[in-house]
C-alpha cells in the first residue's frame, strides 16, 4: 500500500527524533493513504515554517504488522474521540502501541472535538457532528521499530 507524508522537507528516512509534539494519536510519524490530504498537510507545514518548499513524500507500507502492537479505530467514533482528546491533552496512552490507525481530525473535525473537550457538547452530539465531514485517514508510527519495519521511501514531489 502507498502512503503519504506531507512536509516542508524531503523525508527519505523517517525517524522519531523529528516527532516533536503529540497530535491526534500522540507523538509519532504521521502518514495517510489520501494524497490530497498529504498535499494539504505539506502546504500547511510549509506555511507554518515559513518555508519555500512543500513536499509529499511517498512510501510503500507493508501489510505485515508481525508482532507490532497496533491500535485500529473502527468507524464507531466513541473510543476514537476520547483517545484524541486524551492525546491532545498531553496523555501518553498512545505509547502502548507501535502503530495507530484511524480517522483524522482535520480543521473542521478539530472544532467539534474541541467542543467536546470543553464539555460544550456531549459525546453523542460531537460524534453526530463529526460524521457529516468527509472521512480522512491517518496512520501514526509511534515507534522507530515500526517505521523501520513497515515503511520504504519511494519518492518526494514538490507540491
Amino acid at each position: 500500500m502507498i502512503v503519504y507524508h506531507g512536509s516542508n522537507v524531503v523525508v527519505k528516512t523517517p525517524d522519531m527524533a523529528h516527532s516533536y509534539r503529540p497530535l491526534d494519536f500522540g507523538k509519532g510519524f504521521y502518514v495517510t493513504t489520501n494524497k490530497e490530504q498529504a498535499i494539504r498537510w505539506a502546504r500547511r507545514k510549509a506555511d507554518l515554517k515559513h518555508s519555500s518548499g512543500a513536499y509529499v513524500n511517498s512510501y510503500e507500507m507493508t501489510s505485515d504488522f508481525g508482532n507490532l502492537r497496533v491500535k485500529k479505530f473502527s468507524d464507531d467514533l466513541t473510543d476514537w474521540i476520547d483517545f484524541v482528546c486524551a492525546c491532545r491533552d498531553g496523555g501518553d496512552d498512545y505509547k502502548a502501541f507501535d502503530i495507530i490507525i484511524g480517522k483524522v481530525a482535520d480543521d473542521k473535525v478539530f472544532r467539534v472535538v474541541d467542543m467536546y473537550r470543553l464539555k460544550v457538547w456531549d459525546k453523542e452530539r460531537a460524534i453526530k457532528e463529526i460524521k457529516v465531514y468527509p472521512g480522512y485517514d491517518q496512520i501514526v508510527f509511534v515507534s522507530q521499530t515500526a517505521i523501520d519495519k513497515m515503511l520504504k521511501f519511494i519518492k518526494a514531489e514538490e507540491v
